[in-house]
């Protein structure tokens, strides 16, 4: 009895020790995924969570979003989880999101997760509009989308329509443009076709790199109002601080790089700005929530971090990321070289298939024409053969006829004749024997002449027989192909080699292999200098293209402004900021008064 009750209470007490938990979903751009969450989580013990699932390292660029009244929040990582203003009906939802972006995508961001994620976002937000896009440099980027779906292009199976179901071009872009689908495929896929041999990763990588240089790209707009309650745009990114009329969100009216800001605060819906210069004043702008001032801020002290850490020498753990994706990369490459040469291999062994194919078909074709050939000699042979023997029969009768004409002459010749008229008949029967003699013998000299010339064509006919069996021996004859070899050739012993072995991968670097990835990297921005300028080019050759079948009425303000710095011959963004920054901050900050 004492026992049972000592297993109750034993019981009892390990029910209470079981820690109350809360289901939290998380929406990235690709996946959903639902977590037990301890009531006394922090935000920081949910986010590490999150990325130990993703395996992702490069947790400094994102964070987890939620909406309180239709504003955007992020989850603090230093407060619990349900502190925050989310809604307490289980699952709780937050969205897994860069939180910030890199200045420049190719050295910044290491690993593979990383900067799919970023292509994800990036690619929704141009397409809903929320990043301006012309649409020539649309086509462009929708040709690495494609590139990086479907890997490469091959005629075969890519046919016409196979983009039908696809969302690759902002709805802003279609509309403005008297273009069909099938017009828009069209000119896609021409620019899908020039990606061959490019990887997933890669595909999306210059998809970033073109996207980054848009105006928009990275920006967070919030309404302010400055001293004299004049509405303006502020704009937070990687770079500083941007002032935007309401009107215009491409090219900014002032710039504040991060490196001029000394300090950041607020008080209520005021915010206040220090420079670093201690001599130039304050600038203080005004925003509509106090819940805006709070994601300001948020968004200024992670941004300010990162542009500080970019210009520092890299941390222990990003040098070893980023030796780790140098060494993948060398590997994915080596890789792919040996699969591009085992498929080259391979079309090579096609193509001397399908030639062997050809020529033994072509053989056959010979044989049998040969074997025709030497059948009509047989029966042209046998017909001469027949008609020789014909025509020499019929010249030993002409021979005999004229023999037993002669004899006949002579015998005339012989008799004695009495009469005169007897004598004149004979004559004429002797000259008339004489000209069929001589017609006789000439018919037989003839007929001589074409026995000998049908034995010649006999002689030629029996020729051209042997000649015929001749060749279709060495037809039979030749020797025959060896069998192809399906293995593939052994890789060049200059190669690393890697072998696989369960979960476990061993991989080998010689220091001619990264002096040769040395060479091919340099290699490649030659390469990518020049690309540059042929891209441009073909962006220009589509704009020109696709001009005449614009519907000017349907052009939006972005499109109106973008047109206009193009035909100013606008700069690139980052060259826009650094024109901005020319001025004095003390300059920049009495125009921002102003405005």
């Amino acid at each position: 009895m004492a026992g049972a009750v000592a297993s109750r209470m034993s019981f009892s007490s390990l029910k209470r020790k079981q820690p109350k938990t809360f289901t939290v979903r998380i929406v990235t751009m690709d996946a959903e995924m639902e977590f037990n969450c301890e009531m006394k989580w922090k935000g920081k013990d949910l986010f590490d969570l999150v990325c130990r699932t993703l395996g992702l390292r490069e947790t400094w660029f994102f964070g987890l979003q939620y909406t309180i009244k239709d504003t955007v929040a992020w989850l603090k990582m230093d407060k619990k989880v349900l502190d925050h203003d989310v809604s307490k009906e289980e699952p709780v939802t937050f969205h897994f999101l860069a939180k910030f972006y890199p200045e420049n995508a190719e050295e910044e961001l290491v690993q593979e997760i990383t900067q799919h994620l970023f292509f994800l976002q990036v690619k929704k937000q141009i397409l809903d509009e929320k990043i301006y896009c012309p649409p020539e440099a649309s086509v462009l980027l929708a040709s690495y989308a494609v590139q990086a779906k479907y890997g490469d292009y091959d005629p075969s199976v890519h046919k016409r329509g196979f983009l039908a179901q696809e969302e690759l071009l902002p709805k802003r872009v279609i509309n403005l443009y008297q273009m069909t689908p099938e017009m828009w495929e069209e000119r896609i896929t021409a620019w899908y076709a020039e990606h061959r041999g490019r990887a997933r990763d890669e595909a999306e990588m210059e998809y970033l790199k073109i996207a980054q240089d848009l105006e928009m790209y990275g920006v967070n707009y919030f309404a302010i109002r400055n001293k004299k309650g004049t509405e303006l745009l502020l704009g937070v990114d990687a770079l500083g601080l941007h002032i935007y009329d309401p009107e215009n969100r491409l090219t900014p009216k002032i710039s504040f790089p991060w490196n001029e800001i000394r300090n950041i605060s607020y008080s209520d819906k005021e915010f206040t700005i220090k420079p670093l210069d201690k001599k130039i004043d304050v600038f203080k702008f005004n925003s509509s929530k106090l819940r805006v001032n709070k994601l300001i801020l948020q968004l200024c002290i992670g941004n300010h971090d990162l542009f500080m850490r970019r210009r520092k020498a890299d941390s222990l753990e990003v040098q070893q990321m980023k030796a780790q994706a140098r060494e993948e990369k060398a590997r994915k490459q080596m890789e792919r070289q040996r699969l591009a040469r085992e498929k080259q291999m391979r079309e090579e062994a096609e193509r001397t298939r399908d030639e062997l194919e050809r020529r033994l078909l072509q053989m056959k074709e010979e044989a049998t024409m040969a074997n025709e050939a030497l059948m009509r000699s047989e029966e042209t042979a046998d017909l001469l053969a027949e008609k020789a023997q014909i025509t020499e029969e019929e010249a030993k009768l002409l021979a005999q006829k004229a023999a037993e004409a002669e004899q006949e002459m002579q015998r005339i010749k012989a008799t004695a004749i009495r009469t005169e008229e007897e004598k004149r008949l004979m004559e004429q029967k002797v000259l008339e024997a004489e000209v069929l003699a001589l017609k006789m013998a000439e018919e037989s000299e003839r007929r001589a002449k074409e026995a000998d010339q049908l034995k010649q064509d006999l002689q030629e006919a029996r020729e051209a027989e042997r000649r015929a069996k001749q060749k279709l021996l060495e037809i039979a004859t030749k020797p025959t192909y060896p069998p192809m070899n399906p293995i593939p050739a052994p890789l060049p012993p200059d190669i690393p080699s890697f072998n696989l072995i369960g979960d476990s991968l061993s991989f080998d670097f010689k220091d001619t292999d990264m002096k040769r990835l040395s060479m091919e990297i340099e290699k490649e921005k030659v390469e990518y200098m020049e690309k540059s300028k042929h891209l441009q080019e073909q962006l220009n050759e589509l704009k020109t293209e696709i001009e005449a079948l614009k519907l000017k009425e349907r052009e939006t303000a972005l499109d109106i402004l973008h047109n206009e710095n193009s035909d100013r011959g606008g700069s690139s963004k980052h060259n826009t900021i650094k024109k901005l920054t020319l001025q004095s901050a003390k300059s920049r900050v009495a125009f921002f008064e102003e405005l």
